[in-house]
């Protein structure tokens, strides 16, 4: 049954990943968009927490964590977000529903694969000004959207059965277009700037996870991974032409359009480095904390030049945990709910008007096995934040994102004794 619901979610991501809107922030314009990965529906209901092992549920983030499988397991995930953006003058909200992720684990002795593919980053933005100009009203729109995926194939190794290790390799690639329009009261014609980039590149990620136990109950829970810097090519394209705006809105391209070769471009993806540590009871209780370095002070953008913008080493800090009232319950089937909960801060790396752009958010989360035998469960949580700031002409985005994870349970490669 799961090999039936791998190849059909498979088939709607391939379509649905490469079309979908992941972003409504005008501050996914900077760099290669808004990094939207932040982990699997259960981790992010733990503020982004990474560091507890788990037989039934994949850790994308960490691949020391696939020896600790012992069922082929299929994950994916999506969001519905709302968004208020506000300055100190206007006010706008925004909507989207998103696939976040989708991965298969397999587990084979001490040693656990994964592979799968997830949408790293995405542009999406809408913006407009006016401004008057010698007494005529010009008006400027700028729009955004694409983003990079991430397609990974990934393994880990238990050496011991308190320390395992995996690294695993991710191709990356994507399609980035923002579009710039120009109009002037009373003319009929306006300008259009139309850039377009085709991204690239491969990326390198290895963990390790150690666990130990106080005494019987309690046990202590860690891990580190490191993504190593990777680089992206960018091959650009430029398109300068003049368009004819329709009186029921929209426009189209009014004579042949200039098409300018800007030259090809690398750009980094920043390395980061994350550790974190717990305590708890395996299949009760865990509580935790992590922290995450990343190298982005010398990310750039494309080939637009910005001004006043600059980035930064970026800084995170995660704190969340979980609660089992009682794993193996046969009779009680809210006994069996996992409760989930977790804070997060972070600097994004991205300074605009000598402002570091930062984010914080509170999540809650909720784990239900599904009946039949099975060890698959449904995971669904809610996170609510604020990323920006009014001042200084910035954006401030209030944000609720309602997101869900399946988590598909089967056993693979179980040799028949009878036909």
């Amino acid at each position: 049954m799961i090999k039936k619901i791998v190849a059909g979610i498979c088939l709607l991501f391939s379509f649905v990943g490469a079309a979908q809107e992941g972003s409504s922030s005008p501050y996914s314009y900077y760099g290669i968009g808004e990094v939207r990965f932040k982990g699997t529906a259960e981790n992010r209901a733990m503020g982004g927490l990474m560091i507890f092992p788990d037989s039934i549920h994949m850790n994308i983030q960490n691949p020391a964590s696939y020896p600790s499988l012992r069922l082929t397991t299929f994950t994916v995930g999506g969001t519905y977000s709302s968004t208020n953006m506000e300055t100190e003058t206007q006010q706008s909200k925004a909507r989207r529903t998103t696939l976040d992720y989708f991965a298969v684990g397999l587990p084979m002795g001490k040693l656990g694969v994964s592979f799968g593919l997830v949408p790293y980053s995405s542009v999406g933005y809408k913006i407009s000004s006016e401004e008057i100009v010698g007494g005529v009203m010009t008006s400027k729109r700028a729009t955004g959207s694409g983003g990079v995926n991430r397609a990974f194939l990934g393994a880990g190794y238990q050496i011991t059965p308190k320390f395992s290790v995996g690294a695993d390799f991710a191709y990356n690639f994507g399609k980035i277009e923002t579009s710039s329009i120009q109009r002037t009261e009373g003319v009929q014609l306006g300008s259009r700037e139309l850039n377009t980039s085709l991204l690239s590149g491969a990326s390198f990620n290895a963990g390790v996870a150690y666990q130990t136990k106080f005494n019987e109950k309690l046990q202590f829970f860690s891990a580190l991974t490191y993504s190593f810097e990777g680089k992206l090519r960018s091959r650009n394209e430029r398109e300068i032409a003049t368009v004819q705006f329709l009186a029921l809105g929209g426009e189209v391209v009014s004579g042949e359009p200039i098409i300018f070769d800007p030259g090809d471009s690398e750009l980094r993806v920043p390395g980061k480095l994350t550790f974190g540590a717990g305590i708890g009871q395996l299949r009760k209780w865990g509580v935790g904390a992590e922290i995450s370095l990343h190298d982005s002070a010398d990310q750039s953008n494309r080939f637009v030049e910005t001004t006043n913008t600059a980035f930064e080493n970026a800084i995170k800090y995660n704190f969340g945990g979980y609660y089992i009232p009682n794993y193996s319950s046969y009779t009680n089937y809210f006994s069996k709910i996992t409760y989930r909960a977790g804070l997060r801060y972070e600097t994004t790396g991205l300074v605009i008007q000598n402002k570091s752009i930062e984010d914080a958010a509170m999540s809650l989360g909720l784990g239900f096995p599904i009946g039949g035998g099975t060890f698959s469960n449904i995971n669904i949580g809610f996170e609510y934040g604020k990323r920006g700031t009014v001042y200084g002409g910035l954006v401030e985005e209030n944000y609720a994102n309602f997101f869900i994870g399946l988590s598909f349970n089967d056993r693979w490669f179980v040799k028949r004794k009878y036909d």
